[in-house]
Protein backbone atom coordinates (compact mmCIF):
# COMPACT_ATOMS: atom_id res chain seq x y z
CA UNK A 1 0.00 0.00 0.00
CA UNK A 2 1.18 4.01 -0.43
CA UNK A 3 1.37 6.23 0.94
CA UNK A 4 -1.10 9.06 0.96
CA UNK A 5 0.00 11.92 -1.18
CA UNK A 6 -3.72 13.62 -1.74
CA UNK A 7 -4.00 17.30 -0.33
CA UNK A 8 -6.82 16.28 0.87
CA UNK A 9 -6.06 12.91 2.67
CA UNK A 10 -7.09 12.37 6.40
CA UNK A 11 -3.08 12.21 7.43
CA UNK A 12 -2.74 16.01 5.42
CA UNK A 13 -5.41 17.72 7.57
CA UNK A 14 -4.94 15.51 10.78
CA UNK A 15 -1.35 15.77 11.14
CA UNK A 16 -0.30 19.44 10.79
CA UNK A 17 -3.34 20.38 12.90
CA UNK A 18 -1.67 18.27 16.09
CA UNK A 19 1.22 19.77 14.90
CA UNK A 20 -0.35 23.12 15.39
CA UNK A 21 -1.86 22.53 18.38
CA UNK A 22 1.49 21.29 20.14
CA UNK A 23 2.98 24.65 19.14
CA UNK A 24 0.25 26.71 20.39
CA UNK A 25 0.66 24.78 23.91
CA UNK A 26 4.90 25.31 23.94
CA UNK A 27 4.64 28.87 22.86
CA UNK A 28 2.30 30.09 25.41
CA UNK A 29 3.87 27.64 27.89
CA UNK A 30 7.05 29.45 27.22
CA UNK A 31 5.65 33.14 27.17
CA UNK A 32 3.50 32.64 30.68
CA UNK A 33 6.51 30.79 32.84
CA UNK A 34 8.32 34.00 33.70
CA UNK A 35 4.28 35.00 34.83
CA UNK A 36 4.16 31.91 36.83
CA UNK A 37 1.74 30.04 35.06
CA UNK A 38 1.72 26.68 34.03
CA UNK A 39 -0.24 25.05 31.31
CA UNK A 40 -2.43 22.76 33.94
CA UNK A 41 -2.78 26.75 35.15
CA UNK A 42 -4.24 28.43 32.09
CA UNK A 43 -5.80 25.50 30.36
CA UNK A 44 -8.21 24.96 33.42
CA UNK A 45 -8.70 28.70 33.76
CA UNK A 46 -9.55 28.88 29.94
CA UNK A 47 -11.95 26.12 29.60
CA UNK A 48 -14.06 28.01 33.02
CA UNK A 49 -13.79 31.25 30.79
CA UNK A 50 -15.03 29.80 28.02
CA UNK A 51 -18.79 27.88 29.21
CA UNK A 52 -17.08 25.66 32.41
CA UNK A 53 -18.03 27.92 35.50
CA UNK A 54 -20.09 26.20 37.56
CA UNK A 55 -19.79 23.31 36.16
CA UNK A 56 -20.00 19.82 37.92
CA UNK A 57 -16.35 18.64 38.47
CA UNK A 58 -17.06 15.40 36.78
CA UNK A 59 -18.63 17.38 33.90
CA UNK A 60 -16.13 20.18 33.65
CA UNK A 61 -13.05 17.18 33.12
CA UNK A 62 -15.32 15.95 30.29
CA UNK A 63 -15.52 19.42 28.93
CA UNK A 64 -11.89 19.91 29.22
CA UNK A 65 -11.01 16.59 27.91
CA UNK A 66 -9.07 15.10 31.10
CA UNK A 67 -9.28 12.27 33.72
CA UNK A 68 -11.29 14.04 36.83
CA UNK A 69 -8.03 12.90 39.12
CA UNK A 70 -6.37 15.13 37.17
CA UNK A 71 -8.47 17.76 37.11
CA UNK A 72 -8.91 17.68 40.86
CA UNK A 73 -5.43 18.10 41.04
CA UNK A 74 -5.40 21.47 39.26
CA UNK A 75 -8.36 22.84 40.74
CA UNK A 76 -6.44 21.87 44.49
CA UNK A 77 -3.82 24.24 43.08
CA UNK A 78 -6.04 26.68 42.27
CA UNK A 79 -8.13 26.90 45.27
CA UNK A 80 -4.98 27.07 47.34
CA UNK A 81 -3.90 30.25 45.31
CA UNK A 82 -6.99 31.66 45.69
CA UNK A 83 -8.20 31.52 41.62
CA UNK A 84 -11.44 29.11 41.80
CA UNK A 85 -13.51 27.75 44.62
CA UNK A 86 -15.87 24.58 45.22
CA UNK A 87 -19.37 25.03 45.82
CA UNK A 88 -22.16 23.01 46.87
CA UNK A 89 -24.21 21.72 44.23
CA UNK A 90 -27.87 22.83 44.33
CA UNK A 91 -29.10 20.16 42.85
CA UNK A 92 -27.13 17.44 44.08
CA UNK A 93 -24.86 17.85 47.38
CA UNK A 94 -22.97 15.01 46.93
CA UNK A 95 -21.15 17.03 43.75
CA UNK A 96 -19.32 20.33 43.71
CA UNK A 97 -19.35 22.98 41.02
CA UNK A 98 -16.01 24.82 40.46
CA UNK A 99 -16.63 28.53 39.65
CA UNK A 100 -13.74 31.45 38.84
CA UNK A 101 -13.23 34.08 41.43
CA UNK A 102 -13.08 37.23 41.01
CA UNK A 103 -9.12 36.91 42.18
CA UNK A 104 -8.73 34.86 38.87
CA UNK A 105 -9.35 38.46 36.41
CA UNK A 106 -6.12 39.68 37.02
CA UNK A 107 -4.00 36.61 36.42
CA UNK A 108 -6.76 35.90 33.30
CA UNK A 109 -6.08 39.32 31.73
CA UNK A 110 -2.32 38.54 32.17
CA UNK A 111 -2.90 35.41 30.40
CA UNK A 112 -5.06 36.66 27.75
CA UNK A 113 -2.76 39.19 26.98
CA UNK A 114 0.27 37.09 26.51
CA UNK A 115 -2.18 34.72 24.51
CA UNK A 116 -3.49 37.48 21.72
CA UNK A 117 0.46 37.86 21.52
CA UNK A 118 1.62 34.51 20.95
CA UNK A 119 -1.50 34.04 18.16
CA UNK A 120 -0.34 37.22 16.45
CA UNK A 121 3.13 35.99 16.02
CA UNK A 122 2.27 32.63 15.01
CA UNK A 123 0.17 34.41 11.96
CA UNK A 124 2.61 36.54 11.35
CA UNK A 125 3.45 35.95 7.88
CA UNK A 126 0.61 33.95 6.61
CA UNK A 127 -1.43 35.60 3.76
CA UNK A 128 -4.62 37.11 5.40
CA UNK A 129 -6.68 34.99 2.84
CA UNK A 130 -5.19 31.67 4.20
CA UNK A 131 -6.10 33.74 7.99
CA UNK A 132 -9.80 33.71 7.00
CA UNK A 133 -9.42 29.81 5.91
CA UNK A 134 -8.03 29.07 9.89
CA UNK A 135 -10.71 31.27 11.35
CA UNK A 136 -13.28 29.20 9.84
CA UNK A 137 -11.70 25.82 12.47
CA UNK A 138 -13.40 27.29 15.07
CA UNK A 139 -16.76 25.27 13.59
CA UNK A 140 -14.50 22.07 13.31
CA UNK A 141 -15.62 20.42 17.31
CA UNK A 142 -19.63 21.30 16.16
CA UNK A 143 -18.95 19.46 13.01
CA UNK A 144 -17.11 16.27 14.58
CA UNK A 145 -18.84 16.60 17.69
CA UNK A 146 -21.47 13.60 16.26
CA UNK A 147 -18.67 11.47 15.69
CA UNK A 148 -16.84 11.89 18.83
Amino acid sequence: MEPASSSSSPENFVFPLLSLARHWRWWLDRRLKPAGVTQGTWFVLAYLRLGGNGMVQKDLAKFIGIEGPTLVGHIDRLEKQGLVERRENDRDRRSRTIHLTLAAEPLWSKISYIATEVRAELLEGINPNHRVRLGRLDTLPDLLHPVL
